[in-house]
């Protein structure tokens, strides 16, 4: 008997997340794991989907959290011994109005976005089964041409997050790099851009073209990770100002998330929310949200 399959969505009680649980419980054949930092809306948006003839499973989660992602993986090894699909969705950022001081601002976006995102996949690809799928949540904000500090700085940053050998490790330290120079005032002159939230993506968009080197070279076959702006989407993230709906958001990481088996592309790409991959080097990006 095959073992049942399990997809999981960070962050899945509202937002775009919550779009993506919609879709997986509709077309994924198996059980839809909606985790949230808070159990109390977590379990709320169970009750929403249940109205809406949609049946899923709950378990804590925050990114942010060593213990939490821990306990889940514990979770879901001991109970299903591996799972099949991951939507990366969780994530935070500042309002532009935010006054807290920029290195703050970035020492808590690049830990919450890159690290935690990180300390998940760290913890969970493990636990993949063959012909699992990743979907990880980006935006337009993720593309590398958004590095755009001072030159020549910008060019030697966009060169070593672009280059086919950049390693886990160098990645981290090249967000550790941004935090400290955002610290000291001189992220500017080193190239960096002025949004965390931007260098943030960037990060976590470079970090799926490592991902899908590393699963190319697994035992287990067809293993793929990609990730997506999902458009400018109606949330709180974007103060609602998005013309986007929240079902509209979920199209492309859905997709991602439900690729077929043995699908040549998307493997370690960046894709528009209209499903189309972006060349995430050279650009050029899609005009509209």
């Amino acid at each position: 008997m095959a073992a049942q399959r399990i997809a999981v969505v960070t962050g899945g009680n509202k937002g775009i997340g919550f779009g993506i649980m919609k879709e997986l419980c509709a077309k994924f054949s198996g059980i839809v794991y909606l985790t949230a930092r808070d159990e109390g809306r977590g379990r709320a948006a169970i009750e929403e989907l249940k109205k809406l003839g949609l049946s899923a499973h709950f378990h804590q989660l925050d990114i942010d959290n060593a213990e939490s992602i821990a306990a889940f993986a514990d979770y879901i090894k001991k109970t299903y011994g591996g799972f099949d699909v991951l939507v990366n969705n969780a994530a935070m950022a500042y309002k532009a109005a935010a006054t807290e001081p920029f290195g703050e601002q970035a020492e808590n976006t690049i830990r919450v976005n890159f690290f935690g995102t990180l300390a998940l996949c760290r913890a969970f690809f493990p636990l993949l089964r063959s012909h699992a799928r990743v979907s990880t949540v980006s935006s337009s904000a993720g593309h590398l041409l958004r590095i755009n500090g001072n030159e020549p700085a910008a060019s030697a940053l966009r060169q070593k997050l672009s280059s086919s050998t950049l390693t886990e490790e160098e990645l981290c330290e090249l967000m550790n790099q941004f935090v400290k120079k955002a610290k000291d005032g001189t992220w500017k002159e080193s190239g960096w851009p002025n949004s965390t939230y931007v260098v943030s993506k960037i990060g976590v968009s470079a970090l799926t073209r490592i991902q899908q080197r590393a699963f190319d070279a697994d035992p287990r076959p067809d293993m793929v990770v990609n990730n997506c702006h999902p458009g400018y989407v109606d949330t709180d993230m974007t103060s609602h100002k998005g013309p986007l709906t929240i079902e509209q958001g979920a199209v492309c990481p859905s997709y991602l998330a439900l690729l077929p088996p043995d699908i040549k592309e998307p493997r370690g790409a960046y894709l528009w929310y209209d499903k189309q991959i972006v060349d995430w080097v050279n650009g050029p990006t899609p005009t509209a949200w």
